[in-house]
């Protein structure tokens, strides 16, 4: 039996409509594993309670871009097709809207659609040369300093090889795909997908020279707190929060699983980028 995973937004329309497509599913038969999506965790790691089927044909998101990084969160290491369908306001992450669900899924249930691999990145923190947290994460990694803490310097290392300290308001590790998410709006560059580099974004840097860099994806990133470091979270795709404190020590390199997106046929990369952007003036 066909089987399939669906994580909504808590979001009336968006529920409204996840009703009518369970009931869609399961008059052909398919069984439904479905996944709310809650509010994220900045205080901790806790994930998605519900564990992940291993034989899901593909994981549905009804949402936008937080509940398509909570659905990724919950698909984990497993490499299990997803679609995002568009329900928030401006997005990336949805290959489809809600007017063609039924006929993007009929296609996905009949096997004819294609995947892209999206690049994740894998994040170790060490305290006192402990593991205390590994997480992946879709879009980036972000150390930020609390309303009263002071800048914050993070030293930086590139394959072992001493880059600068950072003395910022905080600093964005992001992947192609987060490229247009917080690190654009920290001034970051627009990576296309497919481009193999890791985006490395310094918030509101004290140093004006300190601008964003791209590195290999084959770079082994190296941050380590300064001494004295106070009010400093570490986030993971907005998802979930972990505090920091003087000395930790936070790897960041490729990760071995990427996400296998979903693509809609006639669905084109720049044509998004141009109506999210709004670079010809087109609405989002």
């Amino acid at each position: 039996m066909v089987k399939v995973g669906l994580v909504v937004k808590s979001d009336l329309e968006a529920e409204q409509k996840a009703q009518a497509f369970e009931q869609w599913l399961r008059e052909r038969n398919i069984t439904v594993v479905r996944q709310q999506h809650r509010t994220p965790n900045q205080a901790g790691l806790d994930k998605q309670s519900l564990p992940l089927p291993t034989d899901l044909l593909c994981v549905f998101v009804l949402g936008g871009d937080g509940t398509f990084l909570g659905a990724i969160r919950w698909i984990g290491d497993q490499q299990v097709p997803v679609l995002g369908v568009k329900f928030g306001e401006v997005g990336f992450l949805a290959e489809s809207v809600e007017e063609d669900l039924f006929t993007v899924a009929q296609s996905i249930l009949d096997e004819k659609f294609t995947t892209s691999e999206r690049m994740r990145l894998q994040v170790s923190v060490f305290r006192k040369d402990q593991a205390v947290a590994r997480e992946a994460v879709l879009n980036d990694v972000v150390i930020n300093k609390g309303t009263l803490a002071r800048l914050a310097d993070i030293e930086t290392r590139i394959d072992g090889h001493y880059l600068t300290t950072y003395r910022a308001d905080g600093l964005i590790i992001a992947t192609p795909t987060g490229s247009t998410a917080y690190s654009l709006a920290a001034g970051g560059p627009v990576l296309q997908p497919a481009v193999p580099g890791i985006i490395m974004t310094p918030i509101c840097p004290f140093t004006l020279t300190n601008r964003p860099l791209i590195v290999p994806d084959s770079a082994v990133i190296s941050l380590r707190v300064a001494e004295k470091a106070s009010d400093l979270m570490l986030t993971f795709d907005g998802q979930a929060g972990l505090e920091l404190t003087d000395g930790d020590m936070i790897e960041v390199i490729k990760s071995d699983h990427p996400v296998q997106m979903i693509t809609v046929p006639g669905q084109n990369y720049y044509d998004v980028l141009k109506a999210k952007l709004r670079w010809s003036g087109g609405r989002v």
